[in-house]
Formats: structure tokens, C-alpha cells, sequence
């Protein structure tokens, strides 16, 4: 019997670079050695990225995860049927795409509520895309905690020797200061020690890093650090974790990807990014914390630029599968546990 978890693979927008890295998936051994893929999306859809990158690959479309076979050959896909062909304008935002992306997430997310897979892996949607069909959510994380029904969630980034947690993630930059309070913060801090716990990491050293220059200097440039991060900080410690900061945001990255912590909280949306992103862009993935479920993605957009050329890279996707498969592998070592 193949012990291989199944996991799902939505495809993303339909007119972005998601058919085409998940073809080049599948088309590898690596996936295979990994799990038993079962892509979420339309098999039409798939198949023209697979005839576009010249893959020896023959679809198996199914209508449920029963009929899957799991043929490297004959890669599965839970045929939706959401989109015309002849009518889809690839590399453009599009409210017919939108709601294929959505309507592929929500069949995912059901999926591994009732355990028929052990994970969701998801491809690029597009945020305009998405407010274009009326769809609600800014992006992946919030539709998730919706359709579960959970509040506490936040999102890490994770790419060699570096992860990174938000305390804050879609907003403007003047909306930030108002937006980093002690509790929201105790609470990224929380997510980030349970998340790493669950990938294996038994004692996680979490960095905070400040939100203002220098730290704040004291409360010259900013009081931030002193009545909302750094009380945040003392309340974690206080709960056991191993939890450091404020450390000024210039340094801290420096100082993890060194292996002085496991992880980083940053206070927004681009003081996160930008140093994964530098770090190592082609490999970097997303993990939604807090979930019940094991969810993990690319960390990058649809790409309309490149999209339906064959050029696309898959190595943020099959490091989104890779860590996927040692998060359900860890987890079921913990339910098998005495």
C-alpha cells in the first residue's frame, strides 16, 4: 500500500502561470517521490500546459478522489469544468477565471475537512481577478479562514535558512502603526511558535523585529517598540516561548538567516517580503498558520507577464509540495505518538 500522502494541487488563476508550473510538476520525479498528486482545476485547461511544454503526459480526469489512480504517466485531475477554452483570454484579468480559482479552493478546502486528502498546495490567484467576480477575500489566507471558519490565522513565508510571519499583511503603509497592538502581535508571535512546532521544530527561537528605524531609538522616532511590541514580547516570554525582540528590522534578518532564530515576525507586509524575496525568490513558499489543515503555496503572483509561454520556473511549487509532505508526514508521527 502507498503510504505517499495525497495532496491536492489547485491550479490557480486559469490565465496565469499555475497550468504550466504544475504541468512541469508532474512531469518530474520528484512530486512522485514526494505524494500522490491530485490536481483540483479543469483537465482541459491542463492539458493545453501540458501540449504547451511538450510533457509526456496523458490525463486521468476524474469526479472524485476515489477514481484516482496516482500513474505518474497518467497524472489524476478533479475535473470542474469551469472554463470555456475557446473563451479564455490567458495572461488577463478576468472574472470567469476568478471564480474558476475560487471554485477550485473551496473543492480543496472540502476535500481535506473530511480527510480525503492530507493537504492543499495551491497555485497563483490573482487579487483582481477575484474583485472583479465579486469574490470577497483579498487573497488565499482569508477565503481559508473563512470557508473553515476559523479567526486565528496568519501566513509564513519560508525560504532557505529564513522564514518570516506578519503581524500585519494587505495594508496601506499608513495604516500600520494604528494596526500593530500588543495582542495582535502576542498573537502573530503565538501562530509563528505553533507553526514552527508543527514542522518538527520541538524549541523555536522567534525573532520580533521592530517597526520603527533604530528600534525606535528610545521613543525618538517612534513609541511603537515600547508600549505595543516589546509588552508583546514579555508576554510571549512569559508563556514559555522563546521569543526575542524588538530587534531592529536592518539586522534581524541578517542575524536569522545566520541560524540565531528560526524565525522572524515582521510588522508588515513588505518588511517580510523584501528580504525573502532577495534571500531566495525561485524557492520561497507560503504556509497558512492556524488552520486545521495542512496548506501550503507558491509565494508568487500569476505572472500574466510569462504566463501560457512555457517559461514559468516550478521550484517554488515543489517546494511548496516538499513542505507540504514533512508537515502531514510530521503530524502523522505526533497522532501515532504514545
Amino acid at each position: 500500500m502507498d503510504e505517499h500522502p495525497v495532496i491536492a494541487i489547485t491550479l490557480g488563476d486559469p490565465a496565469g502561470v499555475g497550468p504550466e508550473i504544475i504541468a512541469k510538476a508532474l512531469a518530474g520525479d520528484e512530486v512522485w517521490a514526494l505524494c500522490r498528486p491530485i490536481v483540483v482545476g479543469d483537465a482541459g485547461l491542463l492539458a493545453d500546459a501540458i501540449a504547451l511544454i511538450a510533457a509526456p503526459l496523458t490525463l486521468h480526469p476524474v469526479a472524485s478522489v476515489d477514481e484516482a489512480r496516482f500513474d505518474p504517466s497518467r497524472p489524476d485531475v478533479l475535473d470542474l469544468r469551469q472554463v470555456d477554452l475557446s473563451d479564455l483570454k490567458r495572461s488577463t484579468v478576468s472574472s470567469r477565471a476568478g471564480q474558476a480559482a475560487a471554485a477550485y479552493i473551496e473543492t480543496a478546502v472540502e476535500l481535506a475537512l473530511v480527510d480525503r486528502v492530507a493537504a492543499i498546495v495551491t497555485a497563483p490567484i490573482n487579487k483582481a481577478a477575484f474583485s472583479a467576480a465579486g469574490i470577497p477575500y483579498i487573497g488565499h489566507t482569508e477565503m481559508l479562514a473563512a470557508l473553515i471558519g476559523v479567526g486565528r490565522v496568519t501566513t509564513m513565508l519560508a525560504t532557505t535558512d529564513l522564514r518570516v510571519v506578519h503581524v500585519t499583511r494587505h495594508l496601506p503603509l499608513h495604516a500600520v502603526a494604528e494596526s500593530i497592538t500588543c495582542e495582535r502581535v502576542l498573537e502573530t508571535i503565538r501562530l509563528t511558535d505553533e507553526g514552527l512546532r508543527s514542522m518538527g521544530m520541538p524549541a523555536p527561537r522567534i525573532a520580533v523585529a521592530a517597526l520603527n528605524p533604530h528600534g525606535g531609538d528610545g521613543g525618538l522616532v517612534g513609541r511603537e517598540e515600547i508600549e505595543q511590541i516589546g509588552p508583546a514580547v514579555d508576554r510571549a516570554v512569559a508563556e514559555g516561548i522563546d521569543a526575542q525582540g524588538p530587534i531592529p528590522a536592518d539586522s534581524v534578518f541578517f542575524r536569522a538567516i545566520r541560524g540565531e532564530f528560526d524565525a522572524v515576525v515582521a510588522m508588515y507586509h513588505d518588511q517580510g517580503h523584501i528580504p525573502i524575496k532577495t534571500h531566495g525568490f525561485e524557492r520561497s513558499v507560503t504556509v497558512t498558520l492556524g488552520l486545521p489543515i495542512v496548506r501550503t503555496s507558491v509565494d508568487h503572483g500569476t505572472a500574466f507577464d510569462i504566463a501560457w509561454q512555457g517559461v514559468a520556473s516550478e521550484e517554488s511549487l515543489l517546494e511548496a509540495i516538499r513542505l507540504a509532505s514533512q508537515m502531514v508526514a510530521h503530524r502523522a508521527s505526533l497522532s501515532q505518538a504514545p
